[in-house]
């Protein structure tokens, strides 16, 4: 799944390109979900779905145009993400996050310094179309549909979620690293090896993220118990289990 964040303070026009992006994106048949980092309370003060979420740890509100999946407690983008079947996911906000690319929205100089961490692939902004080019703080104009579509195009062909697990199998001391050698084109999300690793695992649909190492090291068990078991043969293993884990 491609992963591409939308940064900046507030006013600088991060929902406004996420929407247009989204857009686009529909536009040409890509499947796009969105992720919003906020730091106000998420709720609906005085209603049965409050009264629910007081006391229940995950509760759901399902309408005739929508449904709703509240759960309790802050949660990673490593553990959101895995619940859509999507091609681009757009995350606004989360700035402090080093596992995917970033388009940077701008209001002033300044704060590149506070915004650039090695991750942006562009910077875009509020412009007034008579205003030329050379004399814009950033790279697009969120205001101008060409511009969008070289976002849309950007997001396509460089947007990667790398899984966080600094398991330093790439070579690097974390995905931070890899993150930032991949957005200077040095690297790929291919080097990431924990994203392909020969065994998979899932729990309840969701596929569990293992490093090489622990992968080598469930998938050199399983064989190790079953190669006694008359009837075994070299291959491709398959198991399931129907019972809940608690």
């Amino acid at each position: 799944m491609k992963t591409i964040g939308i940064i900046g303070y507030k006013k600088s026009g991060k929902t406004t390109l996420i929407l247009k992006l989204a857009e686009e994106l529909i536009k040409r048949g890509y499947r796009v979900a969105a992720i919003k980092h906020t730091n106000e309370r998420i709720d609906k003060p005085n209603t049965d779905t409050s009264r629910y979420q007081e006391l229940l740890s995950q509760v759901a509100a399902i309408d005739p145009e929508e449904t709703v999946i509240f759960l309790k407690g802050k949660k990673n983008l490593e553990e959101i993400i895995p619940y859509w079947d999507m091609d681009i996911v757009l995350i606004e906000g989360f700035k402090g996050e080093k596992t995917f690319p970033k388009i940077v929205c701008l209001r002033e100089e300044s704060e590149k310094a506070q915004l650039f961490d090695g991750l942006q692939l562009c910077t875009a902004g509020f412009a007034s179309p008579s205003l030329p080019v050379k004399s814009r703080l950033f790279d697009f104009n969120i205001l101008e549909e060409e511009d969008i579509k070289k976002m849309a195009d950007m997001a396509i062909e460089k947007s990667f979620k790398l899984p966080n697990l600094n398991c330093r199998a790439c070579g690097y001391l974390d995905c931070y690293s890899l993150a930032q050698e991949i957005v200077k084109g040095n690297k790929t999300i291919n080097d990431c090896l924990s994203l392909k690793p020969s065994t998979l695992v899932k729990v309840d649909g969701k596929i569990i993220s293992m490093n090489p190492f622990i992968s080598q090291m469930v998938e050199s068990t399983i064989a190790g118990l079953l190669s006694p078991l008359k009837g075994f043969t070299k291959g491709n293993i398959e198991i399931k289990i129907e019972k809940k884990i608690k």
